[in-house]
């Protein structure tokens, strides 16, 4: 795939993610600041689960799409966020098909884990990149590989950003107390 063609997508994802990032922020603040009924938290508590589903599946996909189609090998970070990330795709996908609104129960604590991980890689990666834990295969944790809308969009902030909307969308269905 040409430079040109993995700009314009990574403009894309970049974008999509700063918009779901927003949402977040403004579904958190209603949760927070909200007194009474809000149509916004409603709307999330209702479709919650085929929120999450999506959310998960694009992120797999985008993962999936750097490594194997642009051809970006993964850190242990981002093996490690993988792994509790990739299974809330299924997760979701089984609690939509079963209608389990108990599906927070089980994708939060992987959730919280990675998000531990995305936070420590975020980290280092933009404040510590000379004590990046790089391993002998050469893989580098701090490689700028994508760096859109002026640093904000990398590979690190992708994924703590996919852990973050994840987790507001749970905080939603388990806090907003007004029935849909």
């Amino acid at each position: 795939m040409d430079i040109e063609t993995v700009h314009y997508l990574n403009m894309l994802f970049g974008a999509g993610i700063i918009g779901l990032v927003v949402l977040s922020i403004l579904a958190l603040l209603c949760l927070i600041f909200g007194l009474g009924e809000n149509k916004y938290l409603a709307l999330i508590k209702k479709y919650f689960i085929e929120i999450g589903f999506f959310i998960s599946v694009s992120a797999l996909l985008v993962s999936v799409f750097y490594s194997e189609i642009v051809g970006y090998l993964p850190c242990k970070h981002c093996w490690i966020q993988r792994i509790f990330m990739f299974p809330q795709a299924f997760l979701f996908g089984v609690a939509w098909l079963r209608k389990d609104r108990n599906v927070l129960w089980y994708s939060l604590p992987l959730l919280l884990v990675g998000l531990a991980d995305a936070i420590y890689l975020t980290y280092i990666y933009y404040f510590q990149p000379n004590s990046a834990p790089c391993d002998v295969s050469g893989v580098s944790c701090v490689q700028r590989l994508v760096s859109e809308f002026g640093g904000f969009v990398t590979i690190p902030s992708l994924a703590l950003s996919g852990f973050f909307i994840l987790l507001t969308l749970l905080a939603v269905a388990h806090f907003y107390k007004k029935e849909v």
